[in-house]
């Protein structure tokens, strides 16, 4: 019996071309956040726990930042920020109908002789909630956001760093609305997806998918549906994709997807109009005509899974993070051990000024020290001399090579915060005036 072989191959117009292409591959390996994350000390994975993550206190450092943006930002369009738990009732996810569609990728357990099952999905608990107490249209639009950890069980051979875990926070958020409500929340969310995406240097590009083969819902609620979700594109203005008859049984939606310094795309964001989820919980409003209706509900995520987007973060930056995340934003460096003491008062000085910042005092030589804080990334590396203690200054060399001296603690704290205020993507913060 003959053994065949896959042979994959690649064309391309000129030799240019494909050098570029192939400096792309080499350089998406020196950026592999695996690899990255390892040698910034920012996560790890063990034996213990396959595909679960451990993210290290300079990961975590991160992690909050990555969180802190996603807070005020959702807090500036509107959203109010829900927690739902981890573990719920076997009942409810028959009702949700993940048990039906989704169970062999679910984990349980049993208490007290009732079978549990850990979430791999927000939406229940966010259904839960808005059940819990009558609604006007008045009230609507409800905008609900949860960082929620969710479970699922991927097979082994299929996780992959922080990209495919078996445990992530996904930043679902539930808008539960009125019809004439779609066109303006799903504008909203394009908005926030963009102001989100932009602050990183991510660009993007949005693909909107129709109504497929098998469907529920009626032909009058999928046009409604459908031609507010165009019409939300066409208001924003931002070309897009059509995938016809590509969209979910239960609604259509818009997907975003971000691409990175590489080159490279990833799809992260979902804007998803559930048509399903409503009518499963009995959801309800209470419309001008004081009758009960259906609200319609889209189930979006910016981020996605949080790890994943994380790890995306790691290569698009090639651990070169912007001040602002930066696990450690300043490091002090001092010509020789009398000066010491006066690094650390630098250090109190920063520190009061909310900066993440470190004395190296070890006995190695300067060049050493500024090469190993070179390769953590640290975005500010400052020599303090006698030169610099006499007349108060700093000498401060940032990531893009430049070297600045004799800047003034007001120019410093006046540059840095801003910079940190502005999450500025910009690693000469001292430009040559």
């Amino acid at each position: 019996e003959k053994m065949l072989k896959r042979v994959y191959g690649t064309a391309w117009h000129d030799k240019k071309a494909l050098k570029a292409h192939l400096d792309r591959i080499e350089e998406a390996k020196k950026r592999d956040h695996r690899l990255l994350g390892k040698q910034l000390d920012l996560f790890s994975f063990h034996d213990e726990g396959p595909g679960f993550a451990f993210l290290h206190p300079k990961g975590m450092i991160i992690w909050n930042a990555i969180i802190d943006f996603w807070r005020s930002v959702h807090q500036r369009y509107g959203y109010d920020e829900i927690k739902t738990p981890i573990m719920l009732k076997e009942d409810l996810w028959h009702k949700s109908g993940h048990w039906e569609n989704y169970k062999e990728n679910m984990y349980f357990t049993t208490v007290d002789e009732i079978t549990y099952a850990i979430k791999p999905m927000n939406c229940p608990g966010g259904m839960l909630i808005y059940g819990m107490k009558p609604h006007s249209y008045r009230d609507l639009p409800v905008r609900a956001a949860e960082i929620g950890l969710v479970h699922r069980h991927e097979l082994s051979g299929v996780l992959s760093g922080l990209f495919r875990v078996r445990a992530f926070h996904q930043d679902d958020a539930h808008i539960f609305m009125t019809p004439h409500q779609i066109e303006s929340e799903i504008l909203g969310v394009l908005r926030l997806s963009e102001r989100i995406y932009s602050t990183f240097g991510l660009g993007f590009h949005l693909e909107l998918s129709t109504r497929p083969d098998k469907s529920i819902g009626t032909d009058q609620q999928w046009e409604t549906a459908t031609e507010g979700l165009r019409a939300a594109l066409e208001i924003y203005g931002k070309a897009y994709r059509i995938n016809e008859g590509d969209g979910a049984f239960y609604g259509p939606k818009i997907d975003a997807h971000i691409r990175d310094a590489l080159g490279r795309t990833w799809q992260c964001g979902t804007i998803q109009l559930d048509m399903a989820l409503p009518e499963r919980f009995n959801l309800s409003y209470i419309d001008k005509d004081n009758k009960k209706h259906r609200p319609l509900m889209i189930h979006r995520v910016i981020y996605g899974s949080v790890e994943r987007f994380f790890g995306i973060l790691i290569e698009h930056f090639a651990g070169r993070f912007p001040l602002w995340m930066a696990p450690i934003q300043a490091e002090i460096l001092a010509i020789n051990d009398d000066l010491v003491p006066y690094a650390n008062d630098v250090k109190m000085k920063l520190e009061t000024a909310g900066l993440r910042t470190e004395v190296d005092s070890r006995t190695e030589s300067l060049n050493k020290k500024v090469r190993e804080a070179q390769l953590n990334n640290i975005p500010l590396i400052l020599t303090v001399g006698s030169k610099e203690k006499e007349n108060g200054t700093l000498s401060v060399r940032t990531l893009d090579g430049n070297v600045r001296y004799g800047i003034t603690f007001e120019n410093f704290f006046q540059r840095v915060l801003q910079h940190v205020d502005e999450r500025s993507l910009d690693l000469d913060i001292f430009p040559a005036s």
